[in-house]
């Protein structure tokens, strides 16, 4: 990875890599925050998954989560959230191709050179920052709509991989709902049993680690009923005896007041986990 920005902040540094990936097939850039005490030791590493639209700038300028990281002692790591480049296949609209990567590996073309963010965050990305960072092998993961799918199914998919896992407005069953049709009508085809190896509602019911799931979701969201619908996971969870603690925040939106409003909670709650 060739850093290509660094910033100071918080007593250590807010940096962005760049990196030829072989999973994606294009140059992806990485934002990761080291805080002051990686310069002294390997620390575990927070996983955090932007939503559509996003890229790896979003997070590290609006979240104000490097106080909370440098207060914890853990690593941030906030990849794009889709290939980029000419070559890699692009369509009209904000909600399929570039910025909407939706972390499925697709298998319809022309997607399915391209648009493997699925293999992307769980293989190729942990193991450059494991081999080139001072990050020492344990993860937890998060992330926001789009993101927060992304990372619910990755914990789900991957028991033992990750300590912990939370989500800000997931979207927890794409197979129910306009966003999760029409991305994986096109990355994944028309068969819906496809769909359910990145739909949270339908890993819950089989997962055999209990990893608790922890979800804020803001009531004024504009989102909530028609693309999120947080219940349909509440409920598949009660079903499957899986723990979730759902947090309906009062006035909160889809935006990133929200998120910096409860950043630093969620990341004590991860750092909880990963200096245990």
């Amino acid at each position: 990875m060739t850093r290509v920005e660094r910033r100071a902040c918080f007593g250590g540094w807010q940096d962005v890599y760049e990196h030829a990936s072989t999973t994606l097939g294009c140059t992806m850039r990485v934002a990761v925050y080291l805080p002051p005490q990686a310069e002294h030791a390997k620390l575990p590493v927070l996983y955090w998954l932007s939503g559509l639209t996003c890229n790896e700038q979003n997070f590290i300028t609006k979240a104000g989560a490097q106080r909370y990281a440098a207060e914890h002692a853990v690593i941030l790591v906030a990849p794009d959230t889709s290939p980029r480049g000419d070559d890699v296949p692009d369509a009209d609209g904000y909600d399929l191709g570039k910025g909407a990567g939706f972390y499925v590996d697709a298998t319809q073309a022309p997607w399915s050179t391209h648009y493997r963010m699925y293999d992307y965050v769980v293989h190729e990305l942990p193991a450059l920052v494991e081999a080139q960072l001072p990050a020492n092998g344990a993860r937890a993961i998060s992330g926001h709509s789009m993101g927060g799918h992304g990372a619910l199914v990755i914990a789900l998919k991957n028991p033992g991989r990750y300590r912990s896992v939370s989500a800000f407005s997931p979207i927890v069953a794409p197979s129910q709902v306009p966003w999760g049709e029409k991305a994986f009508g096109a990355y994944l085809g028309d068969d819906r049993d496809a769909w359910r190896a990145y739909d949270a509602t339908a890993l819950v019911q089989d997962a055999s680690e209990r990893l608790p799931l922890l979800i804020d979701q803001g009531d004024a969201d504009e989102f909530l009923d028609g693309q999120l619908r947080p219940q349909l996971l509440e409920a598949a969870c009660e079903a499957a005896g899986h723990p979730i603690e759902l947090r309906l925040r009062p006035g909160y939106d889809h935006s990133y007041y929200f998120i910096a409003s409860f950043i630093g909670a969620h990341i004590a709650h991860h750092a909880k986990a990963l200096h245990d």
